[in-house]
């Protein structure tokens, strides 16, 4: 597995973002991909999926979306919003040197990417965005409204992975394996030093989503600024979060957008699904 580097970034509240850097491998120089996760995941999530792009030789990072994994919590629950996890993403990207880069956003982080692009458009070379648009299915907002803040500590590792699959579960119904579950979960979970198993983030990430606050209202301006770039959207056939409908409707706005569904998976295809890696592959050589 390619080796990577840790860092931080800190933001002008003083809070920090950790990150993962991967080096690219090809003396060639390629456009930099930054990865970034969901709601209540972190820069784990992508472990399998950038040492794959790194090998091909982009650069790679990671991010932890601060108060997952190993960025600071911060104190105020207010600051929870994509609106100001982009800011730290540009914080991020000025440190690295990166002028561009090709963002793949899953969930949260294709929200963080369509906010970033009517900020700093020219930053944006093309974008991978993983089961995700501009309209969020009321279904799938429900579902996660059930479950972030509110479970845990546990007290091993069978114990948490079947916690998890209770939560994801419907995302992954061919998943039956313990051996699967465990591995979600050791992605997701940390071990605390009282030996307790607990999800890798702050309950208080909750607050602003269970109050409905997850996104700004009308985000279609935002994947306005985000049309004309190449843009491949990754959709899970049995997602609860991402209709037809608006996918229809991103197809409309942006036509050249490349559409590719993973079947028998929900909300969010892992991206290491044959039918994801592979259109990830021909993506990143096409626009890389």
């Amino acid at each position: 597995m390619t080796e990577y580097s840790e860092h931080f970034h800190t933001a002008p509240d003083g809070v920090k973002t950790y990150y993962r850097r991967y080096p690219g491998h090809d003396a060639e120089s390629k456009t930099p991909v930054i990865c970034l996760h969901g709601l209540t995941r972190n820069s784990r999530d992508f472990e399998e999926v950038a040492p794959r792009i790194a090998a091909a030789g982009h650069d790679v990072i990671a991010i932890d979306v601060r108060g997952r994994g190993k960025s600071d919590h911060d104190p105020n629950p207010d600051n929870y919003n994509p609106g100001l996890y982009v800011q730290d993403v540009i914080g991020v990207l000025d440190k690295a040197g990166w002028d561009e880069a090709i963002f793949v956003g899953t969930s949260m982080g294709g929200l963080m990417t369509m906010i970033h692009a009517s900020l700093q458009p020219d930053r944006i070379k093309a974008v991978v965005l993983n089961d995700i648009g501009p309209e969020l299915d009321p279904r799938g907002l429900k579902r996660i409204q059930g479950y972030v803040g509110g479970v845990g500590p546990f007290k091993s590792w069978d114990e948490a992975a079947n916690a998890v699959r209770t939560i994801n579960g419907v995302a992954f119904p061919n998943e039956t394996g313990q051996d699967f579950w465990i591995a979600f979960a050791k992605r997701v979970c940390r071990e605390t030093e009282s030996s307790e198993i607990v999800f890798d983030y702050d309950k208080n990430i909750s607050k602003p989503v269970q109050s409905g606050d997850v996104a700004p209202p009308d985000l279609w301006p935002f994947f306005d600024a985000l049309a004309a770039k190449p843009i491949l959207l990754i959709r899970g056939a049995l997602t609860d979060l991402l209709s037809e409908a608006t996918v229809q409707e991103m197809a409309r706005r942006s036509p050249s957008m490349i559409r590719v569904e993973i079947a028998n998976v929900g909300h969010a295809p892992l991206l290491t699904e044959p039918d994801a890696r592979d259109a990830i592959d021909a993506f990143l050589e096409k626009h890389g």
